[in-house]
């Protein structure tokens, strides 16, 4: 793993990392509050040994306080002195418990030794490291004493005795803080590896563009108003999803453009990937820049353009396809210009053989006849195998994934759906995406590696003025048709028919 996706991957999952640090911090907290706070009170006690005439007695004799004084700070930590400080005192403890609390140690090369004793009450800290210093001078007299009672070779004084503590010693605010934060960051950047690594989720253009094996061309960034209200209102919107979908709309129109696709398949590997509210808006996106529009609800199962549109969902392509109404009694006009619905009709039994039909191709033809771009929203591909059928007719599909909960697995599945059917990927979108940071995508080609470049099935731009310089198509820049007064037909809007700019009969 590269520095890079080292940071990316924390990056994504800072949320982890915050949670297990605050969590490890309160920890900490809760800790240092539930600790019974001890008071440390300290002596000094100074070795001696016995001094010589000369020099080399005087040398020897400090080597002999240096070396005995390691001995007595096991002595000093020992059950023995604890027992006579117990008694001496009256506590009531075991002797054990008190030496536990008694820590002795020794500088290197010096004949100081250093006793701390921990308590809960300061008064009785002070007590117990006085007394326990006053019963160790008394106890190596008795040991270094000869038998004879002549002088001891070794002698320990008090140097300094413990005074009254005024702070607790235990616990630690500042160092019980700085350990949980400590463990917190460990265990959070610990976790966010691991979950990262156990992520099967499509969080990046890479992996996006290794999966699909085409470009990504568009980022539609998450908008909770189009929960409410899938359709934008392009004329009045300015917002960072309207400029998106106008930058998905640019890049579709120079995909191949030799041969530029006007059937669109719209479609994703599972539900809930925001397929059927990206093919409303890319819809509305061409008909702002004066095409002609037919939006297809090809969800024969769950349809969803009627109630988004508030459109009539009770006759459309179901009804079409069973021949009870010509496709010009069945299309719906809306309050978007330039775009027209044909919903889902009525939900048959057998929704695939339908759509697999010579009169569902028929009816996409006629489409194409009448209109600059065919937008089909069809069904999840791994669902059922509708959104198959309807790519294998069209001039090309584009595949939604939605941002951190896409599969990678799915994906792939979708994707080679497409291609068993030989249907043509144009290109994949991202939806959802988070509008800060390092996961808000762009999609110009400027910049990537030749090899991604030629992976792609077409080279998106960035937007319409960084487009590069090339001559117009006809089919995208002629003047929008005329358009008559829509018509009534059993009670349903119907776009009258004149002649398109293509020559062909077409509907606005």
């Amino acid at each position: 793993m590269k520095i890079q996706d080292f940071v990316k991957m924390l990056r994504s999952q800072w949320i982890t990392v915050c949670v297990a640090v605050t969590v490890a911090v309160l920890g900490a907290v809760a800790l240092t509050l539930l600790t019974t706070p001890l008071y440390q009170a300290s002596t000094r006690l100074y070795v001696s040994a016995a001094g010589g005439a000369s020099v080399a007695e005087m040398y020897q004799g400090n080597r002999l306080s240096q070396e005995r004084v390691i001995s007595y700070t096991e002595l000093i930590m020992g059950e023995t002195l604890a027992q006579r400080t117990i008694d001496k005192l009256g506590l009531d403890m075991e002797a054990e418990t008190l030496r536990q609390h008694v820590k002795a140690s020794a500088k290197p090369d010096t004949v100081l030794v250093d006793v701390d004793v921990l308590d809960e009450s300061p008064v009785r800290a002070r007590d117990i490291a006085n007394a326990l210093s006053d019963e160790f001078v008394s106890m190596v007299r008795e040991l270094e004493t000869p038998e004879d009672g002549s002088r001891p070779d070794a002698r320990v004084v008090v140097e300094q005795r413990a005074s009254l503590p005024t702070t607790p010693a235990s616990p630690n605010w500042t160092l019980n803080l700085l350990a949980g934060l400590a463990i917190g960051l460990l265990a959070g950047t610990g976790l966010a590896i691991l979950r990262g690594s156990l992520d099967n989720t499509v969080k990046d253009r890479e992996s996006l563009e290794e999966m699909t094996g085409v470009g990504l061309v568009g980022s539609i960034p998450l908008d909770k108003e189009r929960r409410t209200e899938p359709a934008i209102s392009f004329g009045s919107d300015n917002s960072a999803i309207a400029e998106a979908f106008r930058k998905l709309r640019t890049n579709l129109q120079f995909l191949a453009v030799d041969h530029p696709p006007r059937v669109i398949v719209v479609t994703s590997s599972m539900p809930s990937e925001g397929k059927s509210t990206t093919a409303i808006n890319i819809a509305l996106a061409l008909a702002e820049a004066d095409h002609s529009v037919v939006l297809v609800d090809g969800d024969m199962r769950r349809p969803k353009l009627n109630e988004y549109l508030g459109l009539v969902g009770t006759v459309g392509l179901s009804t079409v396809l069973s021949g009870r109404a010509s496709l010009s009694e069945v299309l719906q006009a809306t309050k978007y210009p330039g775009l027209t619905v044909l919903t889902s009709g009525g939900t048959p039994p057998n929704p695939s053989e339908l759509l697999g039909s010579l009169a569902a191709k028929k009816v996409l033809s006629e489409l194409r006849a009448k209109f600059d771009f065919v937008i089909v929203d069809s069904s999840p591909l791994l669902a059922v195998t509708d959104a198959a059928i309807l790519a294998a007719g069209s001039d090309g599909v584009l595949i939604m994934a939605r941002f951190g909960q896409t599969k990678r697995d799915q994906l792939q599945h979708a994707v080679g759906n497409l291609e068993d059917v030989g249907a043509r990927v144009l290109g994949a979108v991202f939806t959802m995406t988070p509008d800060r940071g390092s996961s808000s995508y762009s999609y110009s080609y400027y910049g990537d590696d030749a090899s991604s470049r030629s992976r792609r099935a077409a080279t998106p731009v960035e937007s319409q003025d960084d487009a590069p310089t090339r001559a117009p198509t006809p089919e995208l820049n002629a003047a929008p048709p005329k358009v008559d007064p829509p018509r009534q037909s059993n009670g349903v809007a119907v776009v009258p028919q004149t002649t398109s700019r293509h020559g062909h009969a077409s509907a606005d």
